[in-house]
């Protein structure tokens, strides 16, 4: 099995850099159409990162993953064949409706909006030709095993970043709140707001915290299992993060994989050398969790929604305009440290003065002695990042030849990809051949900022002729155009048919609107995979009466110790009769527990 790193691009140049720290393969936002609203890209920047990847023998995932209207069908038709032309290798959707469209033939995934959260579903995607389907977030250790089982389809799962609280695809609190969707790719994030917990009969449990809002995922403690899973696509979340998130996750993960190959195969070329020690606790992250991987357990974030960054140490002494930190770590001016207050409130300072451990901050903190800190801005760091930190190379052989004419240079790179290339010149006898073949492969092995790095340089002349220094460096630069454009040209992806492998039996009698069907495409889709009864999804309605709109495997009670299946202390004094509201401002939803399929809901209540 292969084992792909794919990583996120907010753009052409974090593309490129996620290349270069390892990722076998990325995923970027189209022009249009993708869930993040705030990181398109065009035609031109897509081609051109599209060349670049396929250099390595990496691949491009365009993002064409909102719901559409029936009038938006036809134009991202339209930029679905510019990106295959350009050489994307495949496309990650929602809208199912674009299978009753006419698409070239590429490559398509079933993105985790389509809710792929179990056997029943991935095996239903599998039906209708999907090549690769995205599992849901919640997705456990048994559940991928089972899916793998049951399927023959490439599995993708995240490894890394922010959750959404809801299952992908069946949030719709922020449609309903703001007229901003989440499956159109413009959520509001109404789950990193604070909000009050009541009960029915008005007594506030818990006032203006991040009920809704989770730890980062992190799963690079269970990757061995996800592998043994039959996971073969390990997916970082972040095309919004910054360029330093991007660096340090790629590598981290590109290492983490690289000791756990045990026989499988990288799924790109080249060898990677990362010039830092990637550490994930360094960049952007609200503390982490492993979510459902192995079972439910802590992981909200009810103190804040940022980042807290790594703990560093405790306050160990306070002085009037200085504290000391008992810590390992290395402190610098402009570090931002932060710590929780006796409220549990996220609080911060940054350094303005260094003398070893103590610091002396913008503004004295209210701090007490042992108080736990943390570093959610590191200078030092994400100083060291905005420089070459990576870099990656493909190894190549280098055969130097006398022709009739000239000379020539065959390259021949390590996935067997080889180029000759000629030169015409003058075959002048040498009198010091040992010292002309030396120059020969010295020169011939200069590739500087090539993709490539001489693994070995055969002269087979044995240094009988004279070859001036410009000559040989105009055959090489040649040759490795040569052999980059045969590269890319090689690592182009084939065209891929839409087939459906059965008809499938999988779809019920009727849906309703979490189906997310707005278009009529999407309608007939389903109809002709024996569905009859169809409800429009709520984007295009706009009716919300009596609807969840948010189903969330994420239970509060259960976050709270007082779950009603499995009971607990309960600290909180929540009685399994009482009935749970959440307000945000004036606006109150109700929580509804379906502990039969251990999931949470939360639906609009109506204020009369």
């Amino acid at each position: 099995m292969k084992l792909e790193l794919l990583a996120p691009a907010k753009n052409l140049d974090f593309g490129r850099e996620a290349i270069n720290h390892g990722a076998d393969a990325l995923y970027i936002g189209a022009p249009a159409f993708g869930a993040r609203q705030a990181a398109t890209n065009s035609i031109e920047d897509i081609e051109t990162l599209v060349r670049y990847a396929h250099l390595f023998g990496s691949k491009v995932f365009a993002t064409v993953n909102t719901l559409l209207f029936d009038d938006e069908l036809e134009p991202a038709v339209q930029m679905i064949r510019q990106l295959y032309n350009i050489g994307v290798d495949a496309l990650i959707i929602q809208d199912l409706g674009l299978l009753e469209c006419d698409l070239p033939p590429i490559e398509l995934h079933a993105s985790t909006q389509c809710h792929n959260a179990t056997v029943e579903r991935v095996k239903f995607m599998e039906s209708v030709g999907f090549k690769r389907v995205i599992l849901a977030r919640e997705t456990s250790l048994e559940q991928m095993r089972a899916v793998r089982e049951a399927t023959n389809v490439e599995l993708e799962a995240f490894v890394h970043g922010a959750l959404c609280v809801s299952y992908s695809g069946q949030c719709y609190m922020s449609q309903y709140l703001n007229q901003r969707s989440g499956n159109r790719g413009c959520c509001s994030q109404p789950c990193r707001s604070t909000y009050d917990l009541l009960t029915e009969e008005g007594r506030t449990v818990m006032k203006n915290r991040h009920l809704l809002s989770l730890k980062d995922f992190n799963a690079s403690q269970h990757v061995g299992s996800m592998i043994d899973a039959g996971i073969s696509s390990f997916k970082i979340e972040g095309r919004l993060k910054d360029l330093s998130y991007v660096k340090n996750i790629t590598a981290y993960y590109r290492q983490l994989l690289d000791s756990m190959m045990n026989g499988h195969e990288r799924a790109s070329s080249g060898r990677t050398t990362i010039f830092f020690t990637p550490d994930p606790e360094r960049t952007f992250n609200r503390g982490y969790t492993d979510y459902f991987l192995r079972e439910r357990q802590p992981m909200a974030s009810f103190a804040t929604q940022k980042s807290i960054g790594k703990p560093v140490g405790e306050v160990a002494t306070l002085g009037r305009f200085t504290l000391t930190i008992k810590s390992k770590e290395t402190f610098v001016n402009g570090d931002g440290i932060c710590y929780f207050d006796e409220r549990n409130r996220l609080q911060g300072f940054l350094v303005n003065g260094v003398e070893g451990n103590v610091i002396t901050p913008n503004q004295m903190p209210n701090l007490k002695v042992g108080t736990p800190l943390w570093r959610n801005q590191d200078q030092a760091f994400e100083k060291l990042l905005a420089g070459r930190t990576a870099e990656r190379k493909i190894g190549v052989r280098m055969l130097f030849c006398v022709t009739r004419r000239g000379f020539s240079l065959d390259l021949k790179d390590e996935d067997g990809v080889s180029v000759v290339q000629h030169i015409a010149a003058e075959h002048q006898p040498c009198d010091r051949p040992i010292k002309s073949s030396n120059t020969i492969v010295k020169q011939l092995s200069k590739l500087g900022d090539s993709p490539f790095v001489a693994e070995e340089v055969t002269d087979t002349t044995e240094g009988r002729y004279f070859i001036t220094a410009g000559t040989l460096n105009d055959l090489r630069r040649k040759a490795v155009e040569l052999l980059k454009e045969y590269r890319i040209k090689h690592f182009a992806p084939a065209a891929t048919e839409l087939t459906t492998l059965h008809p499938s039996l999988l779809t019920p009698h009727s849906l309703d609107y979490r189906a997310n069907v707005i278009n009529q495409r999407a309608e007939d889709f389903y109809k002709h995979h024996g569905t009859s009864e169809i409800e429009r999804g709520v984007e295009q309605t706009g009716d919300y009466a009596g609807k969840t709109l948010m189903t969330t495997k994420y239970c509060l009670r259960h976050e709270l110790g007082c779950c009603l299946r499995d009971g607990g202390p309960n600290p909180y004094g929540i009685a399994p009769s009482d009935t749970l509201l959440l307000r945000n401002n004036k606006q109150l939803f109700r929580l509804a527990f379906d502990c039969g399929e251990c999931v949470m809901r939360i639906e609009a209540v109506t204020l009369g």
